[in-house]
């Protein structure tokens, strides 16, 4: 007879459909979700960044070359001759080349030309003069006009010949903010100062709209666009006006006959789209050899000798490293505690299969198969299956997250799929590197871990120790620190589930022995299962522990951001909203106010924000307050609650009492205190209550006073603090009119997200943990499928026994409790101390306000009880639910078809 050979993988795959597609779907989801992290990092990181350069303004992050003129040592005609737009092109058309990567330059916006350096006062008496001064201009022939600006009235500026610094007049141009501002029309003439000859006379010929006023043409020297009026250095009321005048390119070595100090510039704008942060390093490399380095030196080899860079975008992308330091720490716990899941729970699919196809590879060991060739036919098995998945989730991760890097998401999904293919073979491997044809027990009862394992186990504990303990001392700045931030969570789950599973079967032996005497053997019988459960036990509660430790920072994370940002926004405005005016407010407004849908309670103050204690030159704040319904808003603000009786109570000699600040009490103290207002009048006050905060000023330095004690003009209410659970923002602004202006706190709130990057890492870590979650239940999912069979066997047997279909389902619920209710609570255990341990060296205030500067101060890590019981009862309910399907479904089948014979489960 002819053999037949059965190809392995085809085999094996026809045999057990079903297993080989949860598996496929299970490595595409997993390989998708890993390749989608580092993406979507790149994508809010990149948005950040761009939203950060956006921000500020063009002459801020424009790079300016510029040079002086030439050597005064050449002739007069070889220095117009390189003002000419010629010589400026051909040596523009040099820089850009010169600019390093990957800085990349914007060249719709990016411009060249002349301007002067300083502006001149012009004698013209038409211009405005707001304290008698006369009005100053800059002269600027920029390259371009004509593509970035659309003729309001008149004409562009021309040239009539050649220009040289002997030409009498010239024509120009202005923007529309400067006609308006400097009153300047088409056909007016500005005379402009000389050097050595008669000023220069300028005429206007054309008024121009930008077409993109935002731009870095217009922008990168905001004052071609916009007049400015200026402030006289060392006063306060002497102000004069200085505006721009746009010359065609051509006319440019006119200015050489000004005293305005002409200098060529190249204005180059970065592209923000091709901005990206993980080039971020590279970038603040590259401008620092523009502005002092090796660029620097190629740049004035094509220019001048005597050029110079400088810009702002350094100062842009420190302050946007900073920010973006403060932020990945706290995204990579989910990440890191997610990918643990996700690897635990890949490790179990493969060790529910080989604990499966236990019989069939031990029979194979006995036949003679080698270890060695055994293992390669399963890693065949589970990469044909694996691969083809993996590939899949790649390519979904890749569509749905374009324009990102593509080599760490591949890096994250090569790394899934070969976890998914050695799980199985390892495993295997493992279970029969001895040929044996009946295993020993292998349950907590009967195995005891080795040497090795202990070592291992101690080491893990010592570690998550040093890192919570560096943690706590250095914080999470630097790089050191972003790692340890990430990890100790994870390392924290990781020692608790070593210390359970090894604690767990002690109190259930404990339990097991009085539940012996009670009636029924149910109780018994679950515990002494229970007790006996696997030794391998180990992965499910390491999933399960760090997923709620996860969860719990996670949630503590967000509950924290959130509160953050509330509290900040009560302590700017004092309230859910607040309508202040910079005079006293009209008598009907706080009626017409009250009656606006929405306002529940209202607080009338009046605050003079300069008010003098002792004539010092250091001014409070002192605010006037009805004490009845100002105390009650600061009990319901929870800001410096006071009795409305404490500043009721005038003292002796007729002084005010009031409620301090700690900074005011310590310099003041409890003497009568004369304090002189705004408008020269003085009232008497003595400190009678201290408080952190108050509601209607935010600072170090107030005083809070019964305002029925003030001068009739300074007790006018100037704000009023209004509270209400659905604030209509346009109607307060109807009610207000003119005459006040409105902020509500949850537009302040909104503020303070100040940032893609913040949005997005929140955004992302939300759905780590949200991924983590799943995959935990999954682990949960896939240990009790793997003890399925044996309990339907039990279960079968018992039922031939007597056991009824109520005692099979409490049995298979309470033989399941223990381990997911140790589970439950040592993850709210776990959670909890880790939160404990880590919040003084996790700071929340990048990621909640996006500055140190805030009203808040620094935003400390704190338990959020939501988090810690939530996914911890989730848990306990998943068991008891898949337990009683399972006796539900074992029922159904009956107790023939579960006892075949020569089944061995």
């Amino acid at each position: 007879m002819s053999r037949v050979r059965a190809p392995w993988v085809r085999t094996r795959l026809r045999t057990a459909p079903g297993a080989a597609c949860a598996l496929a779907l299970l490595v595409m989801l997993t390989a998708c979700l890993a390749a989608a992290f580092p993406r979507a990092v790149d994508r809010y990181e990149d948005a950040g960044l761009r939203r950060a350069v956006e921000r500020a303004r063009p002459d801020a992050t424009s790079v300016s070359v510029y040079a002086g003129q030439s050597d005064p040592l050449l002739s007069q005609r070889m220095l117009e001759d390189a003002l000419r737009p010629d010589s400026l092109g051909v040596q523009y058309s040099r820089v850009l080349p010169n600019v390093p990567r990957p800085l990349v330059v914007d060249r719709d916006q990016s411009t060249y030309g002349v301007r002067t350096a300083n502006g001149q006062a012009v004698p013209d008496p038409w211009l405005p003069r707001p304290s008698g001064i006369p009005a100053k201009f800059e002269l600027a022939a920029q390259q371009g006009l004509a593509g970035h600006a659309k003729v309001r009235s008149g004409r562009l500026p021309r040239t009539d010949g050649q220009v040289t610094a002997a030409t009498p007049s010239v024509e120009a141009a202005v923007s529309a903010e400067t006609a308006k501002s400097l009153h300047i029309k088409v056909g007016s003439v500005i005379h402009f100062p000389g050097t050595g000859r008669a000023p220069l006379l300028v005429r206007v010929t054309g008024i121009l709209a930008p077409r993109d006023p935002d731009g870095a043409y217009w922008s990168g020297h905001l004052l071609l666009r916009t007049p400015s009026l200026i402030t006289v250095p060392n006063t306060e009321r002497d102000k004069y006006w200085l505006g721009a005048l746009l010359l065609a390119p051509e006319a440019a070595p006119a200015l050489l006959g000004t005293p305005g100090d002409p200098v060529r510039y190249w204005q180059l704008a970065p592209a923000i789209d091709n901005l990206h942060a993980y080039e971020l390093e590279r970038l603040r490399s590259a401008v620092a050899s523009l502005e002092g380095g090796p660029a620097m030196q190629e740049m004035r080899s094509v220019t001048d000798p005597s050029t110079d860079v400088s810009t702002g975008l350094d100062d842009v992308l420190t302050a946007y490293t900073g920010l973006r330091g403060g932020v990945r720490p706290l995204v990579a716990v989910a990440a890191f505690g997610t990918g643990t899941v996700a690897a635990v729970v890949l490790l179990m699919a493969g060790g529910l299969t080989a604990d499966r196809r236990r019989t069939e590879l031990a029979l194979l060991r006995a036949r003679g198969a080698s270890l060695r060739g055994l293992t390669a036919r399963l890693l065949a098995e589970t990469t044909v299956i694996a691969l083809p998945a993996g590939a899949l989730g790649l390519t979904a991760a890749l569509l749905a997250l374009p324009g990102s890097r593509a080599l760490y998401a591949t890096a994250a999904a090569t790394t899934v799929t070969l976890v998914a293919c050695a799980a199985l073979p390892l495993r295997a491997a493992a279970a029969h590197r001895v040929v044996r044809i009946h295993g020993a027990r292998s349950d907590v009862a009967s195995v005891r871990p080795s040497r090795r394992r202990t070592v291992v186990e101690l080491t893990l504990v010592a570690v998550a120790l040093a890192a919570v303990g560096t943690l706590r001392r250095r914080g999470t700045s630097g790089t050191s620190g972003d790692q340890l931030a990430s990890l100790a969570p994870v390392l924290v789950g990781v020692a608790a589930a070593l210390l359970l599973v090894r604690l767990y079967p002690l109190p259930l032996r404990g339990l097991a022995r009085p539940a012996a005497r009670l009636r029924g053997a149910v109780g018994h019988l679950s515990l002494a299962r229970a007790g006996r459960t696997s030794a391998s036990a180990v992965l499910p509660l390491l999933a399960l522990l760090t997923a709620l430790t996860t969860a719990a920072f996670g949630g503590s994370v967000l509950a924290g951001v959130a509160g953050a940002r509330d509290h900040a926004a009560l302590l700017s405005v004092g309230a859910d909203a607040r309508v202040e005016g910079s005079a006293p407010l009209p008598s009907g407004l706080p009626d017409r106010i009250r009656r606006t849908p929405g306002v529940r309670t209202l607080a009338a103050v009046s605050i003079t924000y300069q008010a003098r204690p002792n004539d010092e030159t250091q001014s409070l704040r002192l605010v006037g307050v009805d004490p009845g319904d100002y105390a009650e808003l600061a009990k319901q603000t929870g800001l410096g609650a006071f009795a409305p009786g404490e500043l009721r109570r005038p003292s002796a000699d007729g002084a005010l009492p009031a409620v301090a600040s700690p900074a005011a009490a310590s310099r003041f103290g409890s003497r009568t205190l004369p304090v002189r207002l705004e408008d020269g009048s003085t009232v008497a006050v003595r400190i009678a209550a201290v408080r952190d905060s108050t509601p209607a000023v935010n600072g170090e330095d107030f005083l809070v006073v019964d305002r029925a004690g003030l001068d009739a003009s300074v007790a006018r209410p100037t704000a009023l603090l209004l509270t209400g659970a659905h604030l209509d923002a346009a109607a307060l602004r109807r009610a207000a009119g003119g005459s006040a202006d409105v902020h509500l706190r949850s537009e302040e709130r909104a503020r303070y997200i100040d940032s893609p990057l913040q949005s997005g890492a929140e955004r992302v870590y939300a759905a780590g943990v949200a991924a983590g979650a799943g995959y935990a239940v999954l682990a949960l999912l896939l240990s009790l499928l793997r003890a399925a069979p044996e309990r339907a066997a039990l279960l079968a047997r018992l039922r031939t026994m007597g056991l009824t279909r109520t005692q099979g389902r409490r049995l298979l619920i309470l033989e399941s409790l223990p381990q997911a209710v140790l589970a439950a609570a040592g993850g709210v255990l776990t959670g909890w101390a880790t939160i404990r341990l880590l919040s003084p060296g996790v700071d929340l205030t990048t990621i909640a306000l996006a500055s140190t500067q805030t009203p808040v101060g620094r935003a400390e890590l704190r338990t959020d009880t939501m988090s810690l019981l939530i996914p911890a009862l989730a848990i306990v309910l998943v068991t008891v639910g898949v337990a009683g399907v399972q006796a539900w479904w074992t029922g159904r089948r009956g107790a023939v078809a579960e006892l075949r014979v020569g089944d061995v489960r």
